[in-house]
């Protein structure tokens, strides 16, 4: 009776232990190279206290790898394949219930690995796959140095003075921490804000797009990113940064940064008040402190029709002028639920004002050498912006086959811009005065938009078939009003021969709705090779309500003037398929495949009371190869092929007097133009030797371009029309060449490129073929030894020549250069002394 007995409670016990540890570990064993699935390879996992084994099992035939009933708790992931290098990790399951997929765990050839790159035992640089990973400690810093500090010791890694990241040749978009955004599209703010003792590793790869990922199809749309984890002990507790410097002439700077990190949560702040331009102005203003351009109403393509913005300030900073920022924001992101829902939020507020004055001497060449002219133009501005941004991404997985991303975002811009101009046109010949302009205007404008995306991802049962779907609405709204006094003066032979003065009141109201659907389909035809189906709609519907007032004689602005008046309402229809074919195999990846557009448009002029339609086909072809000669050796040739319709300010342009010496007149007839482009490129990456080279080539070309044919009146307007030419091109190539002298342990970076361009025109009817170029040749050298110096020196040549068919004798070249020399250099207690120049000299 006892065995029976004895016999129940051994299974209870079994059964309730298997049930405690139900958490599993799964996997795909393939090739790095190749991208093959690798049968019956060894996977052991090891409990990271005393390396005592928990699991054992083969990979199947098509690679995948299994641990079931598994324990919470840490460990050591070891995977084994003839002729491969043991892969290793360090594994975690939170809880008893966790499961985990480590997706494609990728197995390196011990005989590439000895080609490219050698391991040390500090592993300061490891190959992952595609990304090139860098132990940060491996790499000295000085004592409090930044992110930014910690990325230019990084071999193929580049930062310039704007704080702007070039890795492996390519300029990086996006810099991550621990795989999420920080203050979404500011990298800046990572780079140099977060210090770089809290930093484990630092990954260097392309990020593809949400479908790729979802997929596993390469498309070839990539984002060069940068992602800093940091590390685990740094991830808990109160960090931050506050500096603060003043200089002559009224100049400071200040900023301050908090940090709140619980392990997945991050809670952040920042706030920059500066008068130098250098505080979070340079890399990616546009997107940082953007959002000037209020849009009226856009045609088929998204082109914006006119600006209600009298001034044209996009509302940035450029390196003009005297700039005062006072901006901050808010960032908080976190995941739960097993990491199946997180959530990332950020809220910006800026305030900008930039005063200056811009003095511009040009020479108009024209064919009659005797009707050329130069135009001397002195402007004045005073511009102040107040935006306010808030966005947000929530992600859940349902399950694992089926996701949901949403993004949402809203801006709220207010803007306010004064400027003066005063304008003098003399002939070359004799200095005789042809026009002379002084001009007034102000605007009072707010810019609001609301954006939103919604995709949903689903896997299929068969593997490789995937549905997803795209839902993207925005809306935006313009308003402003303004005032334009002008007074233009006009020259016959020296003598006045007219005068006119323009003082109006301009109000302006402009509504953007655009929605955006697209369902994509992939399905496997065989192990190496899909079919992408695609199918969108995009619906385009604005209106623009632009009124000049002329003053009367009673001083007040109530007198319509119909000619720089307009009401427009434009409505877009587009269906746009698609379909590509990707082909996986041994040593090349091959996707090819296009978009087509059926497009249609109504055009109501609300004034004139009339209606235009109009109905246009483009196409979007793309194709690229990639051949990968070794790991981290590899080349590729990229192809995109894109239509561009004419704007409706290009047929059938909106009256505008702001600028009375230029004016813009319509072309109906104006065709459809096509741009080519072809790209070419190859690396090399040899961590061991720190050797690294980055080329590339570049060439486009555009059928039926849309120019301009410019002619000079009488009176001395310029009188511009959109015209189709053909002859278009531009080409240029670029080598980065990177490697370490060891004996005195100086890092060099040799660089070149080239740029030619090839534009035609017409000038009084008289066409112009215009040949530019520039070449570059740049030289970098840096030595850093700790708690001593760290020194650095970078020059650069560049000579630039432009010529001109119609005045060949008038060509231009010049020699520029710039040398930049920077050096630290640390004393006792605690001291230190920077020295840094920045000079260019050009003819």
């Amino acid at each position: 009776m006892r065995k029976p007995i004895l016999a129940l409670i051994l299974a209870l016990i079994s059964f309730q232990v298997a049930q405690s540890q139900s958490a599993s570990i799964r996997g795909i064993v393939t090739d790095t190279v190749e991208k093959k699935l690798l049968f019956n390879g060894a996977v052991v996992l090891l409990r990271k206290t005393d390396s005592v084994m928990v699991c054992f099992r083969r990979s199947a035939a098509n690679g995948e790898f299994v641990l079931p009933n598994l324990p919470a708790g840490k460990f050591l992931l070891m995977v084994s394949f003839p002729a491969y290098a043991d892969y290793l990790d360090e594994i975690e399951l939170k809880d008893s219930a966790s499961s985990l997929d480590l997706g494609r765990v990728m197995m390196t050839l011990k005989s590439q690995l000895l080609q490219a790159v050698v391991v040390s035992g500090t592993q300061a640089i490891r190959l992952k796959g595609d990304t090139t990973e860098f132990k940060a400690d491996s790499f000295k810093v000085q004592a409090n140095a930044s992110v930014e500090d910690l990325l230019k010791k990084l071999p193929g890694i580049q930062v310039d003075k704007n704080g702007k990241i070039t890795a492996q040749g390519e300029a990086v978009q996006k810099v991550l921490v621990d795989g999420e955004e920080f203050f979404g599209d500011d990298p800046t703010l990572v780079t140099k804000n977060l210090r770089a003792d809290m930093v484990d590793k630092v990954q260097v790869y392309d990020k593809k797009s949400d479908q790729a990922a979802f997929t596993g199809i390469d498309d070839g749309q990539k984002t060069k990113t940068i992602n800093v984890k940091l590390k685990e002990d740094k991830k808990n507790g109160y960090f931050g940064k506050l500096s603060a410097g003043a200089g002559t002439d009224g100049y400071h700077d200040s900023q301050l940064l908090f940090n709140r990190f619980r392990k997945k949560m991050k809670i952040a702040a920042y706030g920059i008040l500066s008068n130098t331009g250098t505080a979070g102005l340079g890399w990616q203003d546009q997107n940082n402190y953007g959002g000037g351009n209020g849009m009226m109403t856009a045609d088929a393509n998204g082109n914006i029709i006119g600006q209600d913005d009298l001034s044209g300030w996009d509302g940035n900073y450029s390196g003009q002028g005297y700039p005062l920022v006072q901006t901050g924001g808010l960032h908080y992101n976190n995941k739960w639920d097993g990491d199946k829902k997180s959530i990332n939020l950020n809220y910006k507020i800026l305030q900008l004002f930039v005063n200056g004055n811009s003095t511009t001497n040009s020479e108009f060449i024209l064919p009659d050498a005797s009707a050329s002219y130069y135009q001397n133009q002195h402007q004045g501005f005073k511009n102040q912006i107040l935006r306010n941004k808030m966005d947000g991404v929530f992600e859940t997985q349902f399950d694992s086959a089926t996701s949901l991303k949403v993004t949402l975002g809203g801006t709220l811009i207010h803007k306010i811009t004064q400027g003066t101009s005063a304008t003098q046109s003399l002939l070359v010949m004799d200095s005789t005065q042809i026009n002379n302009a002084l001009g007034h205007t102000s605007t009072d404008g707010d810019n609001n938009s609301f954006n939103g995306e919604f995709l949903f991802k689903k896997k299929l049962k068969k593997k490789g078939r995937t549905l997803s779907v795209d839902f993207s609405p925005n809306y935006n709204t313009s308003r402003s009003t303004g005032y334009l006094f002008s007074q233009n003066n006009y020259f016959t032979h020296g003598a006045p021969s007219l005068s006119q003065v323009t003082d109006q009141y301009k109000t302006s109201t402009g509504s953007i709705f655009s929605l955006n659907t697209k369902a994509t389909y992939t399905e496997p035809i065989s192990v190496s090779s899909s079919l992408i189906a695609s199918y969108g709609i995009q619906v385009n519907n604005s209106a623009a309500d632009k009124t000049s007032f002329n003053k009367s004689q009673q001083g007040k602005y109530d007198s319509v003037d119909n000619k720089y008046s307009s009401d427009y309402s434009l409505n877009t229809f587009t269906q746009k398929p698609g379909l590509y074919y990707s082909l996986v195999k041994k040593k090349f990846r091959v996707y090819a495949g296009s978009d087509v557009g059926f497009s249609g448009f109504k055009q109501r002029d609300l004034l004139a009371d009339t209606l235009g339609t109009r109905h246009f086909t483009n196409y979007y072809p793309s194709a690229f190869l990639t051949y990968n000669i070794a790991s981290q050796n590899s080349i590729w040739l990229n192809y995109n092929g894109s239509t561009t319709q004419p704007t409706l300010q290009q047929i059938q342009p909106v009256g505008n007097n702001d600028d009375p010496l230029n004016i813009a007149v319509g072309n109906a007839a104006l065709k459809p133009s096509f741009q080519n482009n072809f790209r070419l490129n190859y690396y090399f990456f040899k961590a061991l030797s720190n050797k690294n080279l980055w080329s590339g080539i570049n060439y486009n070309f555009t059928d039926n371009a849309i120019s301009t044919n410019s002619y000079v009146d009488s009176i001395g307007r310029k009188i511009t029309q959109a015209v189709n030419v053909n002859g278009n091109y531009s080409i240029s190539a670029n080598i980065n060449y990177g490697f370490k002298w060891k004996k005195p342990d100086i890092n060099f970076n040799l660089s070149s490129n080239i740029s030619k361009n090839r534009y035609l025109s017409y000038v009084n009817s008289l066409l112009n073929t215009t040949n530019s170029g520039d070449y570059t040749l740049g030289l970098f050298a840096g030595k850093f030894k700790e708690k001593k110096i760290d020194i650095s020196f970078q020059a650069s040549v560049t000579y630039t020549n432009s010529k001109s068919s119609i005045q060949s004798s008038g060509s231009v070249h010049y020699w520029s250069y710039n040398l930049n020399p920077n050096a630290d250099f640390f004393l006792p207690l605690a001291l230190q002394i920077h020295s840094d120049l920045n000079y260019t000299f050009r003819q």
